[in-house]
């Protein structure tokens, strides 16, 4: 039988968050105190700021916005774009000679393009000025994982760390993956929480036969959103789509086993799982259609919401399930500075405030997503979010190299990869068939890119 470790009284757990809620509002302003002097020359400055909306952390963070401008005299312009529009306004702002924007969110898979264009500053002597960085900032105490995938550049293959590499951008509304699953259905079949993949696959086929609903809900939608569910498998099989010198090698074994596990989860899925976006793969979920959800943090908030869920106190979650390892997802957003910004020191002033330990802690809260290891750990976040407490095992296993991170990467998984993988789903090729399929239009745009032919950098890793 399941046990359920989050014990706290109802009762308990509503006079803590309420306590710390209290406390939580002024822990920014008091944060901030020594930074004031050093950035007293920006005071009166306006920054124009580029962030999406609606979207959960962001809401969040724009509760803080105000706060920033009393602390420092640095006023906000804000541009609330939604996430599908910002690219192309941003991008239309960072190409002319004076920008339109002086700090942007961007999603991780942007990075690349952004950084080939020349159009984000690089931060690493910005946060190193001591008139700029801010007191007490702590860097380290950063999720590692999300830095590496979301902030850093110019190494090997392109985005991992080496001596090359820069820092462009500050995680921020960053994200890794989670197995959310029923409880109640698993104690009632008596289902151990599973840890590998053939446990879940296991589990599906029970709940599918016995409970007549679906095991796990997935992305199964042709372009990019069934790549994304192929790539959540790949990860833990020891699989990857290009080796260190960007030879395609998502054909061979592991990227096979990674494709017919997706057909099998797809397959003791929900009704109509054979389409699903993002939108519909965590409807079936919160809806009851299944009892497993294997994809982004994301759903931790609208699982606890009885306007959004109809499994509400139903739901646990735990790490993402291992293959041959133990992996997860890297992705999200984060915080960068154009390099035609008007007022870049104003904006570096705004970005680290917000990725602050105080005001992570505050978002995090506030239902945006943790950026940090101290706010995980703080005892009060615990106590009010339960269901994250195992989220720190979960970053620690998380890959910044989940996906290939280089500009062609949205046109290969789109309109390649992601238009061979249904025909696995629906049995018309099989995995190896169609994946092999891929590897001569990965090529072609991997040398049109500069890719193909470029030396592995030094202590890159191969296979």
């Amino acid at each position: 039988m399941l046990k359920d470790r989050s014990s706290i009284g109802r009762r308990t757990l509503i006079q803590a968050a309420g306590a710390y809620g209290a406390a939580c509002w002024g822990l920014g302003a008091r944060a901030q105190n020594s930074s004031q002097r050093a950035w007293d020359k920006l005071r009166g400055q306006t920054i124009r700021v580029s962030y999406p909306g609606p979207h959960p952390h962001y809401d969040a963070a724009e509760g803080l916005f105000d706060d920033f401008t009393r602390e420092t005299g640095i006023r906000i312009e804000r541009d609330r774009t939604p996430y599908l529009e910002m690219k192309d306004r941003q991008l239309a702002g960072m190409r002319k000679p004076q920008g339109d924007y002086d700090a942007i969110t961007y999603l991780v898979v942007w990075k690349a393009g952004y950084i080939k264009e020349g159009l984000l500053r690089p931060l690493d002597e910005m946060l190193a000025d001591p008139s700029l960085a801010m007191p007490n900032y702590d860097f380290k105490d950063l999720i590692p994982a999300y830095v590496q995938a979301i902030g850093v550049a110019g190494g090997p293959k392109a985005s991992l760390p080496g001596p090359d590499a820069r820092l462009y951008g500050l995680p921020y509304g960053a994200e890794t993956s989670v197995l959310g699953f029923r409880r109640d259905i698993l104690e009632r079949q008596k289902l151990q929480v599973p840890s590998t993949y053939g446990e879940l696959l296991h589990a599906c086929e029970v709940i599918r036969d016995k409970e007549k609903i679906g095991g796990v809900s997935s992305r199964s939608q042709a372009g990019h959103q069934i790549t994304h569910a192929w790539l959540l498998h790949l990860s833990p099989f020891g699989g990857q789509v290009f080796d260190a010198g960007f030879r395609p090698v998502l054909h061979e074994d592991p990227g096979i086993k990674a494709a017919e596990t997706l057909r099998r989860l797809v397959e003791t899925g929900p009704v109509a799982a054979g389409k699903a976006g993002f939108d519909e793969m965590q409807a079936a979920f919160l809806h009851g259609e299944c009892a497993f959800y294997l994809d982004t943090l994301a759903v931790m908030g609208p699982a606890k919401d009885p306007r959004r869920s109809k499994v509400v106190n139903k739901v646990a979650y735990a790490m993402h399930p291992s293959g041959t390892r133990l992996s997860g997802q890297t992705g999200g957003f984060g915080l960068a500075i154009p390099k035609n910004a008007r007022h870049p020191e104003a904006a570096c002033v705004f970005i680290q405030w917000l990725t602050s330990k105080a005001n992570d802690l505050r978002v995090a809260t506030l239902g945006g997503n943790a950026g940090r290891w101290s706010t995980l750990a703080n005892v009060d976040f615990k106590l009010r979010n339960p269901e994250q407490g195992m989220l720190p095992f979960v970053l620690r296993a998380a890959n910044p190299d989940w996906r290939p991170l280089i500009p062609e990467w949205d046109e290969m998984s789109k309109n390649v990869i992601g238009q061979v993988l249904p025909d696995v789903l629906t049995g018309k090729r099989t995995a190896r068939e169609a994946l092999a399929s891929t590897v001569p239009q990965l090529e072609s745009l991997l040398r049109s890119g500069g890719w193909i032919g470029k030396a592995v950098p030094t202590g890159a890793a191969k296979g």
